[in-house]
């Protein structure tokens, strides 16, 4: 661990939140190009990285190598309801699927624009919510 007067808690946020937004942007790129279980995917990582933004502005360390929404958001301190906790648990899920299909990708089968539209939607939804929390 590092040492709290070491840790330059503003730049590890900002490095985070920047990688979260290019994330994000690609995902919404992927979208336009189709090319929707990757989007997901994309998505995914901008939850992810901004997640470890909040758990290094909260806990003044870096945020642990896990990629499970839930975990990190409670390693953060972040107290989730159901609605919340159901909206992390599906996006992790695009983290695993969209990288390990199944023989049948059946996950790829699933990601129609409808689908993908209505889980960017939710996906931007906790991307603001998080983001709310950096003050």
């Amino acid at each position: 661990m590092v040492e709290p007067s070491q840790f330059d808690t503003e730049s590890i946020v900002n490095y985070w939140l920047v990688e979260a937004a290019e994330a994000f942007q690609v995902a919404e790129h992927l979208v336009e190009q189709q090319d929707y279980s990757y989007a997901l995917f994309f998505g995914h990582l901008a939850v992810e990285k901004t997640l470890k933004a909040l758990y290094a502005l909260r806990r003044q360390e870096h945020a642990p190598l896990i990629h499970n929404l839930v975990r990190l958001a409670r390693a953060a301190g972040i107290e989730l309801d159901q609605e919340q906790t159901t909206a992390l648990v599906t996006i992790t899920a695009f983290n695993i699927e969209a990288r390990y299909p199944d023989l049948k990708r059946s996950f790829r089968a699933k990601c129609t624009p409808a689908f993908t539209n209505r889980q960017m939607k939710t996906i931007e939804e906790t991307l603001t919510w998080l983001r709310s929390m950096i003050v």
